[in-house]
């Protein structure tokens, strides 16, 4: 049995989730449920990040503990992946006792390697993030990453040195063109490359940050909150001895979905802890782009935030799964907005996939009593379906899920274009029986591949339209490809229910 090993952030829990975090994450999980649904042993990885200048920030705002705070809103993340049907395999947070051992014994690791030291540095407080003084420019004195004010820093440390690390990176990303995706973000990574690296620091003095994992060495400094975060993703393999890590990344190695705003951590820090420890990168690491809404990208200054489980009440989960996982490629930014997300839903769901369950359905109690009728599979259509197979699944291994749906929609289509070619309706007029019931027993069973093509992308809609076709067995249990040519039962009786896609019909303001 292969594995394959996701990993989605650490999101920070100084605010709510929003439709960014929800957009890495149902990538995430339509990749590890397609991967289960091939036989191999997922790890999904997913958690939250709680510690920093920030959390404490907020939490002294509300008048409660900086625990008291991360306890509150790391629950509404777990809300929301509940919500939205998250398969996560682990759930971790910076404040669990194990991640925090595990940061310590990395530390201590690393001591040797490490230099105590003043340092002037810029640094971005709601990135949590520091450049060195030659990187940003004084007059405008501004993130990067965030385009906020940075504050000039002076304060003793613990630094890992990265500049000896630089010539290894450089050669590593070129000989392994796939480790940072797409190739936007490859080129970003190679001009940060280009220029001599400052030092990372790894503590902050507890004067300045109190929240923060205890540094072993000293009684003055806590762990810098993105080499905290960042190791998050050993941590919870059981680094350095556990069964996981050794199955998990020794031998598979790692994918990271990540958004774009944080390359430099995990395409330039990580890769350095990681080779400072004697381990290998993670096998990909991918960069998605950003959800923009108005042109802008979303902002709680701008109050322009959407929110996931609101579109999910209003437009239901499976509809909010597609329109993420279909409208943008993923690496590209994408533009969030009522009409484009209505669009999608009544053309591509409405139109196409619910259509066609209901109106195969709808013949079949017609024609049929409500039975698979008699008939055996067709060469022509079982090509069809092995070329969705194919496409689908190729695209996916590529984290490409746009084009996978494209491709499952050409099967789709077809078999919508089956429908009118054959005319069931004529053939039943006409008395020619045996031939209606051939061409019923092929839709239906075109239906069932095609269900079991969608569930990675939509598993609430394809295991309620699968307990209309009748079947009696656990979608989410089925395997692919061997399932796809399995024929459905002659006999089998369905059970009609509603459309799974109602069309919806927006109200003017």
């Amino acid at each position: 049995m292969n594995a394959f090993y996701l990993t989605t952030p650490l999101y920070y829990v100084n605010a709510k989730p929003h439709l960014g975090h929800a957009y890495t994450t149902i990538i995430a999980d339509c990749l590890a449920r397609a991967h289960r649904q091939r036989g191999e042993q997922v790890f999904l990885l997913t958690g939250t990040d709680e510690h920093g200048e920030k959390i404490a920030q907020a939490a002294q705002a509300q008048g409660i503990t900086p625990k008291e705070f991360v306890d509150k809103t790391s629950g509404t993340f777990h809300s929301l992946w509940q919500q939205l049907g998250i398969s996560y395999d682990h759930f971790i947070r910076t404040t669990d006792a194990d991640h925090i051992h595990t940061v310590q014994k990395i530390l201590e690791t690393l001591r040797p390697q490490l230099e105590l030291g003043r340092f002037k540095f810029w640094y971005c407080v709601p990135c949590e993030t520091s450049f060195g003084l030659t990187e940003i420019e004084t007059a405008k004195a501004v993130c990067p990453q965030c385009q906020r004010p940075v504050q000039q820093t002076e304060e003793e440390d613990y630094y890992l040195p990265l500049e000896k690390h630089r010539a290894w990176l450089k050669e590593y990303i070129l000989k392994n063109p796939k480790f940072i995706q797409p190739e936007s973000r490859r080129n970003e990574v190679m001009a940060m490359l280009a220029n001599e690296l400052p030092a990372l620091c790894i503590t902050r003095p507890k004067e300045r940050v109190s929240w923060g994992i205890e540094v072993p060495f000293s009684t003055t400094h806590v762990t810098y909150v993105w080499f905290d975060a960042l190791l998050n993703y050993i941590s919870a393999l059981g680094w350095p001895d556990g069964e996981k890590f050794k199955l998990f990344w020794k031998e598979t190695g790692a994918i990271h979905l990540v958004g774009k705003d944080i390359i430099r951590h995990h395409c330039l820090y990580w890769p350095i802890v990681l080779h400072a420890l004697g381990i290998d990168p993670p096998k990909t690491i991918f960069a998605h782009g950003w959800w923009l809404v108005k042109g802008e990208k979303m902002s709680k200054s701008k109050g322009n935030i959407v929110d996931p489980g609101a579109v999910v009440d209003a437009y239901g989960l499976d509809a909010f799964r597609y329109f993420l996982l279909r409208d943008v490629p993923f690496g590209d930014d994408g533009v969030f907005s009522e009409e484009s997300f209505v669009k999608r839903i009544n053309s591509d769901l409405s139109n196409d996939l619910g259509n066609l369950v209901y109106r195969t359905l709808t013949m079949i109690e017609k024609h049929t009593g409500g039975k698979i009728p008699a008939g055996k599979q067709d060469a022509r259509m079982m090509e069809q379906i092995a070329l969705a197979d194919a496409g689908t699944w190729k695209y996916l291994q590529q984290v490409a899920p746009s084009e996978a749906l494209k491709t499952l929609w050409e099967l789709i289509r077809w078999a919508n274009q089956q429908v009118e070619e054959n005319a069931p309706w004529t053939l039943a007029k006409e008395g020619k029986r045996q031939e209606l019931e051939q061409f019923l027993y092929q839709l239906a069973d075109t239906v069932r591949a095609i269900l079991l093509l969608t569930w990675p992308f939509m598993p609430t809609a394809a295991e309620s339209a699968w307990k209309q076709l009748g079947m009696s067995s656990d979608l989410a249990a089925e395997r692919l490809p061997e399932t796809l040519s399995r024929p459905i039962p002659i006999g089998q009786a369905i059970a009609k229910g509603t459309p799974l896609f109602p069309r919806i019909q927006l109200t003017a303001d």
